[in-house]
């Protein structure tokens, strides 16, 4: 039977209105989530360079910042909405976790170390930088190492991995080092190491060396010690949403096999950066080399 012309296309329409509808109905979780709101949430560390910080015209930048934008335009053509919004939600060390579980952020890219722990709190997404735990300290502090710490003060930032390792050190090594803690906002580490307050402050190279061009004096201060562990940054999500992990852990994985992952090492961490022009000169580590080369998702602990 030969319809009219514009029975044909009437019935293509309905045909295509119920394809599309079908395969809304068929997305769950984090996608279901964007697709019905046609926005995007991304989390964002407001003073963690180079991986994401605020510019001078208070937008989120940095590494770890360009990832989340390109897993958002890998979003995008996941979904077939190329008119998706992108919602920015700056978060803190304390409360990154909760933006997260409760839907504030469907996606958060910054420093934060994926370990087997925090898995109950979030899903990780894979790799995207490896880094190592050391000190910085004072040139002529004494300190060359972490055995120079025992009966010292430290700083580092409550509920973060260095705090964790070094209370480890005082209970299974007796050093009575005296952990100072603080916050993101406020008195930082770097404030409490320069006032005279903290002989070393602990926490991840790369944000050790961002760190020293925040001091008045960058020429005073080193970075030293043998890591104490690795690191691995992960973008964090919900939990038990794989639909959504694949297109995030695809996306990382395509960025880094492809060579963009190289531009983006070589634009944050080796070159100057806003917003005075600072260069990190943190040459890729033999882990990142490997990482790019077999993208995972796997923590070190």
């Amino acid at each position: 039977m030969h319809l009219p012309l514009v029975h044909r296309i009437v019935v293509l329409l309905v045909l295509g209105t119920s394809t599309h509808g079908a395969l809304a109905q068929e997305r769950t979780g984090t996608l279901r989530k964007i697709a019905d709101s046609a926005t995007i949430a991304l989390g964002y560390h407001e003073s963690t360079p180079p991986f994401t910080y605020v510019g001078e015209d208070g937008k989120p930048i940095g590494y770890s910042f360009d990832i989340a934008v390109k897993v958002a335009e890998a979003v995008k053509r996941e979904l077939k909405m190329p008119s998706l919004q992108v919602k920015l939600v700056p978060f803190t060390t304390q409360n990154r976790f909760p933006t997260v579980q409760n839907g504030t952020s469907d996606l958060s890219c910054g420093a934060t170390t994926h370990t087997t722990e925090r898995e109950a709190l979030v899903a990780f997404s894979n790799t995207i930088f490896i880094a190592g735990s050391r000190l910085m300290t004072h040139k002529d502090s004494g300190i060359k190492d972490f055995g120079d710490l025992t009966g010292k003060n430290v700083v580092t930032f409550a509920a973060s991995t260095s705090e964790k390792m070094l209370r480890k050190m005082n209970a299974e090594q007796n050093r009575r080092i005296n952990i100072v803690t603080t916050f993101d906002r406020g008195e930082t580490p770097v404030s409490v190491l320069q006032n005279g307050h903290a002989d070393a402050y602990m926490m991840d190279d790369a944000l050790l060396y961002a760190a020293i061009q925040k001091t008045w004096r960058p020429t005073e201060w080193v970075v030293v010690g043998k890591p104490q562990s690795f690191e691995a940054y992960g973008c964090f999500m919900r939990k038990e949403d794989a639909a959504f992990k694949k297109v995030v852990d695809n996306e990382i994985a395509r960025i880094q096999k492809s060579g963009e992952g190289d531009a983006l090492y070589k634009k944050w961490l080796l070159s100057p950066i806003p917003p005075k022009g600072a260069n990190f000169n943190f040459p890729m580590s033999e882990a990142m080399v490997q990482l790019f080369q077999t993208p995972n998702d796997k923590p070190f602990d």
